[in-house]
Order: structure tokens, then C-alpha cells, then sequence
């Protein structure tokens, strides 16, 4: 289907408000579910709609007893609007992007919950984001890695914060935190109080230990090949808590379970061996499209996690 054939060239502004108002009419399921949502009437709705069908020549949508449905050309120009409307937005923010000062949003993830030490960390970088651009609007979320490495590709974050153990192309890698990893074991677990020497390489294989989801570096997986996989959990709170319930061993940063360890809710299994690196990392795109904000945001975590 060709859109340029169909609505006269250039697009004008009242093409772009009936578009509107037809992607609000589908992402709320109708014209009556729309009303409060676009502040107008459902009849004046429905004249927009008509107008907009006459205009593009084609039947967008079905209403009647059955309810409100897309006909195929509907959901085909439902997506087209959508990537319509997601360039604008894009060159909204690439224009803004070029004057001295930057504004807009800047886009943080990160796929771990961060512990108190490294949340203080962002704190302070936050802080000097706002500093040197106080009309930028800072948005600091949380998302998978995958879901993160996509964003970071299709330029919808500046800086994703997540172990670099599996780089992938066209992201850049800059490690900017390392601390070890333990095997421990909640309260209620048999090793908890059995003394580290007489838990044996058969006895840890014996017992249902928790794999953390990803890919992690090679001394790691040395690590995890000794143990009985029996469950997985990658962010550490879910983890922590797998370990609490005494049923699983598992793999945690102490920075994470300090507290527990000090209550005596959970110990360490034979630290000096069963170890290794937990290495998180300030993750880009290597040829981003705002640059500057980048810049601003690498620099600003350099400064702080030296």
C-alpha cells in the first residue's frame, strides 16, 4: 500500500490531526473509549473518522454490534502512522540536540537493581547531568539486557548500565565497576551450619543451585559447570530471595547481601575458592545519534566511578 498515492502531497497539518485521532481511537479501542481521552465528542469523532477514510480512500475500521475492529488497510496504516509519528518525534529530539544547550530527554538503563553504594554513585551522576544541562529531562529506567541492547541500537537510550560479559556489534563496552561474586546459602539451608571443610565438591553438587541467566565471563562459568542448575534467576533480589527460602545455593555480589550476612540470615560457602567477578559496564552505541548527550553522560560517569 502506497500512503503517498492517497493522501496529497505534502501531508498537511490537518492529515496529521486526523492521524491522531485515529491511533487514539485504536489504542483505546473506539470512539466512545476515545471521547475523554481526546476531549471531543463521540459523533465529532466519528466525522473525523469518516473524513480521514474518504481522504486516504480506503475503510480503516468496523463498528457496529460486533464492536470496534481494524480492517487489514487499518492496521496497515495504524503501523505506518506509528513509524510515522516516532520519526517526528526522532527529529524533534535531533533538532534539539544541536543548539548549545541540550534538551530533551536523555534515556538511562539499567538491567540490575543497583545496590546503596552504586545507587549513591548515580545519584552523584545525576547530579552533574543536571548540572551542565538542566533542561534535559533525565529518564532512569530498568529493562532486560536484551530489551536494552535494542533500545541502545535504535537510538531510544543514550547509556545502558549491565555486565558486559556478551558484547554484541555495533555497542561499545566500558567496564566501570568490578567486585566479586560468592556462593552462599540462606539460614534455613543444610550447609548453613556445617563448617566450610566438610562440604565437599560432591556434597555442592548434590543440591539445587541457582543459574544467573546470562552468559558470564569464563572463571564464572568454571564456577557454575560444578553445580546442580536446577533454577534461574538473573536480577539479584530474586536471587536473594531464592537463597532466603534455604532450598538453593546461589551466586551473589556481598554488597547485596551485607545486611542479611550480618543478621545471620545468610553466609558465605568457602569464599576463597568458590568466587568470581561480577563486572558491570557503561554500555553505547558506537555512532549514536545525539552525540553530545552521550558525551555528557560518559563523562559524567567517568568522573564518578573512577
Amino acid at each position: 500500500m502506497n500512503l503517498d498515492s492517497i493522501i496529497p502531497k505534502p501531508i498537511t497539518e490537518y492529515d496529521l490531526r486526523l492521524l491522531r485521532i485515529f491511533v487514539a481511537v485504536v489504542e483505546h479501542g473506539g470512539f466512545a473509549a476515545a471521547e475523554t481521552a481526546l476531549g471531543v465528542t463521540r459523533s465529532t469523532i466519528s466525522v473525523h473518522m469518516s473524513n480521514l477514510e474518504t481522504r486516504m480512500k480506503l475503510k480503516l475500521c468496523l463498528r457496529g454490534r460486533g464492536g470496534f475492529s481494524l480492517t487489514e488497510e487499518g492496521q496497515a496504516v495504524y503501523r505506518a502512522v506509528i513509524d510515522l509519528f516516532d520519526s517526528l518525534n526522532d527529529f524533534s529530539l535531533y533538532v534539539g540536540t544541536l543548539g548549545k544547550e541540550l534538551s530533551g530527554e536523555v534515556v538511562i538503563l539499567c538491567a540490575d537493581q543497583l545496590d546503596t553504594g552504586r545507587q549513591q554513585k548515580l545519584a552523584q551522576v545525576i547530579g552533574i547531568i543536571h548540572d551542565n544541562a538542566p533542561n534535559l529531562h533525565i529518564v532512569l529506567d530498568g529493562d532486560s539486557i536484551s530489551n536494552i541492547e535494542r533500545s541502545l541500537l535504535k537510538d531510544k537510550a543514550h547509556i545502558g548500565l549491565f555486565p558486559g560479559y556478551q558484547q554484541i556489534e555495533g555497542l561499545n563496552y566500558s567496564p566501570i565497576y568490578s567486585e566479586p561474586i560468592y556462593l552462599c546459602c540462606g539460614k534455613s539451608h543444610p550447609f548453613f551450619n556445617k563448617v566450610d571443610g566438610a562440604i565437599s565438591d560432591d556434597d555442592l553438587a548434590a543440591v539445587a543451585a541457582i543459574h544467573p541467566g546470562i552468559d558470564i565471563d569464563g572463571s564464572g562459568r568454571q564456577q557454575l559447570k560444578k553445580l546442580n542448575l536446577a533454577a534461574k534467576a538473573y536480577q539479584f533480589d530474586t536471587r536473594k530471595a531464592m537463597i532466603l527460602s534455604g532450598h538453593y545455593i546461589g551466586f551473589m555480589s556481598q554488597s547485596y547481601i551485607q545486611e542479611e550476612l550480618n543478621q545471620g540470615e545468610i553466609r558465605l560457602i568457602q569464599p576463597s575458592s568458590r568466587t568470581y567477578q561480577f563486572n558491570l559496564s557503561l554500555v553505547q552505541k558506537k555512532s549514536p545519534r545525539e552525540v553530545n548527550k552521550v558525551d555528557l553522560l560518559k563523562q559524567a560517569f567517568s568522573e564518578v566511578f573512577k
